[in-house]
């Protein structure tokens, strides 16, 4: 059964994945650069959600069937590892090096800084 909590946590996390690319490029959220927003933004949010998550582990209101479908699921299909690395691959392609540099340095620092801020601001 806890292939099915991964499994449509996933599904719900790559959808809103999806959703978060739509809306930016939609609405025609970006820098005048190739800056990567839409993953840049769902990997920090993910990093927010896996934070409050990890608080609630500790404090043991998660099931294991809840950190399954949450912290698996929608955090590992929301945030996406592999279009970061692309993404960067092109910017490094394309010559924008500093792009590239600010968007690694942003997301490891801010995703770093995000979760253990949401788990300190949490801890009673």
């Amino acid at each position: 059964m806890n292939f099915l909590w991964v499994f449509f946590g996933g599904g719900i996390g790559s959808l809103l994945r999806y959703l978060m690319s739509i809306l930016i490029v939609r609405n025609r959220i970006n820098i005048n650069i190739s800056f990567p927003l839409a993953t840049i933004l769902s990997n920090l949010l993910a990093c927010a959600l896996l934070g409050l998550m990890a608080v609630l582990i500790s404090k043991g209101r998660l099931t294991e069937s809840q950190k399954l479908f949450w912290m698996v699921g929608v955090c590992g299909g929301f945030s996406t590892f592999s279009t970061f690395s692309y993404e960067n691959l092109i910017l490094l392609k394309e010559g924008n090096y500093s792009v590239a540099l600010i968007n690694i340095l942003l997301s490891v620092i801010l995703g770093f800084l995000i979760i253990a801020s949401v788990i300190r601001l949490s801890a009673d």
